[in-house]
This record gives C-alpha cells, structure tokens and sequence, in this order.
C-alpha cells in the first residue's frame, strides 16, 4: 500500500486529497509557491515543500522541482489533482521512471486520449457513438471547405490540442469559413503552439454530460452515473448537477455502457471521465475524455457514497474492482465560488479576504482553501471555493443551494455568489431547460 503521498497542487483540490490522505493512515507532502506560503494545504499536510516562485511555471509546472521534493520527503506516490500536469503524459512517464507511483492515468492513455483527434478515432473504433467529423486532423482550409460542404452547415473547427474554449470556431455558412478557420489556427498556435485542426458537425441545442468511471489493473471498469455540466461561459463550467434533468433512464443505461466500453476498450485505470454532447433528440455523442479526477467529482460523491479519491488511491495501489456500477441515490448541485465580479463580464478579483463564513447544516458541503485574512493570488485559476448541496430531490436541492448561498458570506474580494444566486431562481434553470447556450442570454442583474 502507498504510504506516503506528495500533492502536487494547490488550493482546494490539495485539501481534499489531504483529508482521505488521513482517513486512510497515509502520509501527505504539500508542494507550494511563495504565493500559495500561507494556504490551508500547506498547514495542514504532513510536510511541506517550497517549489518556486508565484509564476505556475517556475513552481507547479516545474517538474523537476516537483521530483526532487518527492525524493527529499521520500515520497512513493504522487497526486497531481486536476489541471497543472495532471494531464501530462511526460510526468507521468518521469514518475514510472523513478520507481513513483502516479496516481493517474498511465502516459499512454493520456497521450492516447488527451489529443481529441486520436481520441475520437479511438472511441470510433470501440464503438462509442462519435460526433460526425473530419477522418483525422484537417490538412488545409480547402478539405476544410469540402467536408463543411459534405456535412451541411452549422459546423465547428477545433483545435487538437484545444481546452477551455481556445482555438474553437462555430461556422454558420461558407461565407464564414475562412476567417473561421485563420482565427481559429491563431488562437490554438499562441495558446498551445499547434494549430492543427478537425471539424465536427455542430450539435444545436446541445447538453453537455459526463459519465464517470472507474477502471482497475484488470481492465476491468465500472461508471457512477452522470453530472450535467450544461451551464458554462466561455467553456468554462460554472455549475454541474447530478442527476441530468434531461436524463431518462434509457438514456442513461445507454450512455453508462458507452462510457463502460470506452474505458475497457483502452484498459484504462483510475479514475476518468467520458463527456458526452448530447442533442435535443437526446442522441448522444463522444466529446472526449478527462484521464484525472474532476473539479465537480464532489456531488457524484453525495449521491452514490463513493469517495473518489479513496478509489484513486486503490486503483493505484492495484486494488481490483469489488463495487459495480451506481446510480444516483438523491439529487447534488455544486456551484463555483470564484473570485470573479459577474457584474463586470466576471473580472477575477483577487486580494484579501476580510470575512469569511462557509454555510453549514444539513446536505450542505463546502470544499475550499481559504480563510479570513488569505490573500487570493492573481497568479492562478480565480475558484476559492465550491459549495455543494444535496436533497431528496431537484427541488429540495435548489431550496436547500438558495439558504446555503444566503448563509455564505465573503468579503474583500467579489464572488461569484450574486450569479449563483440569480441562477436558482431562473426560470428555465429551475425547470430543468438549460442548454450550452444558456448563458449567452443570462443577464446578471
């Protein structure tokens, strides 16, 4: 069994792999900035190392910072959480070559499903239900132009190395295609130096869900169900649900053994998540696959009683499968506190907190890092917080997330409170009629 863990990341995530760190008798290691001196993970991990200076890529990109404070604290695994290097094939191959245990996907199942091209392919080869697409990566705007035309307009170009919303253009006619395609090109060489690109057929109307998995050294896996993560701004999640309320239970036994399929199919061990677009007719098709752990892995956690990280750390340690497949058993909402003013097209807004209460009672659970008095830095991801609620239902669960965001008070900084708030109230959130799309009309009052 792994005995002692190096965290190789910051904030919330690090906190909440510390605490089934010491559930389980197992030893922590935070790795730091000199930004992050003062957060919560570095006081309460085991032992702490500095890494480097505030900029991620002299700290917590630094993979040979990260290695040598693993050798020092002798450390004989390493959690990389989500975002950073989680999803880096390259670290995780140094941590195999030095005898560390990764507790994440193996470099080739990151390699192999971390390009959405290859990933794509992949999934067509197992079976998984694919969005129709260009046969590979595009090799010029002219083949560009010629399946556009195959396909029928509306179509999106997108980067194979894109995320978070970069180097993706939606294309409504053969008119636009051609700038499309130029900007599309830039925004994906400066943000990921490759700007090679694919098509797919644009999906209207669509619903983003995920399906989560779990996979042993056997090859064996097992899904825990859906979250919906259809509320975003600029690709960016602000709120997920589970269950769907788009969800049928056909539906969801169809896209559980897809997600099933796809993870066998590659033998893939850990965690992971297969996200799926899914259209108004509730056709569903593979989008891609996170090889880590989720920000909104929390509410699959309320719903069926599986802590995550606990699985990761099994998988790891080559526990076979002993569960089977779970579907959830009340309803969890999480949204996003982030240091962001929604009144000023959500700006971040880091500096220090003055005031700090976290809601509490019943079905409520708040993950964060911070504390009266912590200072937000400017240099990372602005989410302080997530703030997760269950009930016996949608209903109780928007009830019981309205009282738990009036209970939660930050000040010093603006948040993203005001949106949530507004959010629970809406009219189409609250009945269930969400899509991709939705916060393109969202005015924040």
């Amino acid at each position: 069994m792994i005995k002692k863990i190096l965290i190789a990341n910051r904030g919330e995530i690090a906190m909440r792999i510390i605490r089934t760190c010491r559930e389980m008798g197992i030893q922590t290691v935070a790795v730091y900035s000199t930004a992050d001196r003062d957060s919560l993970h570095v006081r309460f991990a085991d032992e702490a190392v500095c890494i480097g200076p505030a900029a991620s890529s002299e700290s917590y990109l630094k993979i040979a910072n990260i290695m040598a404070a693993a050798e020092v604290t002798n450390a004989d695994a390493i959690h990389p959480g989500y975002g950073f290097l989680a999803e880096n094939a390259y670290f995780s191959k140094i941590c195999a070559d030095n005898g560390i245990k990764f507790i994440g996907a193996s470099p080739e199942h990151i390699a192999r499903m971390g390009d959405k091209a290859s990933a794509k392919q992949t999934m067509k080869e197992a079976g998984v239900p694919c969005v129709p697409g260009s046969d590979g990566l595009l090799k010029n705007l002219d083949e560009a132009k010629k399946i556009a035309k195959s396909f029928g307009y509306p179509v999106m170009i997108k980067a194979t190395a894109g995320g978070g919303g970069k180097g993706m253009r939606a294309v409504w006619s053969a008119s636009e295609i051609t700038k499309a395609w130029e900007d599309a090109r830039q925004e994906a060489k400066a943000s990921f130096g490759n700007d090679a690109m694919y098509m797919e057929k644009l999906i209207e109307e669509p619903r983003h869900i995920e399906i989560q998995i779990i996979g042993d050294c056997n090859g064996n896996a097992v899904h825990l169900s859906e979250r919906d993560c259809s509320i975003q701004r600029r690709h960016q999640k602000l709120t997920e649900e589970t269950p769907s309320p788009f969800m049928t239970d056909e539906l969801r036994s169809a896209m559980g053994k897809s997600a099933i399929l796809a993870a066998e199919y590659i033998k893939y061990e850990g965690a992971g998540t297969i996200e799926f677009l899914v259209d108004k007719h509730r056709n569903f098709y593979f989008m891609e696959m996170n090889t880590r752990i989720q920000v909104e892995h929390p509410i699959t956690e309320e719903v069926t009683d599986y802590d995550l990280i606990r699985e990761q750390i099994k998988m790891a340690s080559g526990v076979a499968l002993s569960g089977r497949s779970h579907e959830p058993k009340q309803w969890a909402i999480e949204c996003r506190i982030n240091a962001e003013d929604p009144h000023n097209n959500f700006r971040p807004s880091p500096g220090k907190i003055t005031a700090f209460h976290a809601p509490g009672g019943h079905g409520v659970r708040v993950d964060t890092h911070v504390y009266a008095g912590y200072t937000i830095p400017p240099n990372y991801d602005s989410m302080i917080a997530k703030l997760i609620v269950t009930g016996r239902n949608r209903s109780q669960a928007i009830e019981r997330m309205k009282r738990a965001l009036d209970e939660f008070v930050i000040e010093g900084v603006k948040t993203t409170i005001p949106f949530h708030q507004q959010l629970m109230v809406h009219s189409d959130y609250v009945e269930g009629n969400y899509t991709t799309k939705f916060m393109e009309d969202f005015e924040i009052k």
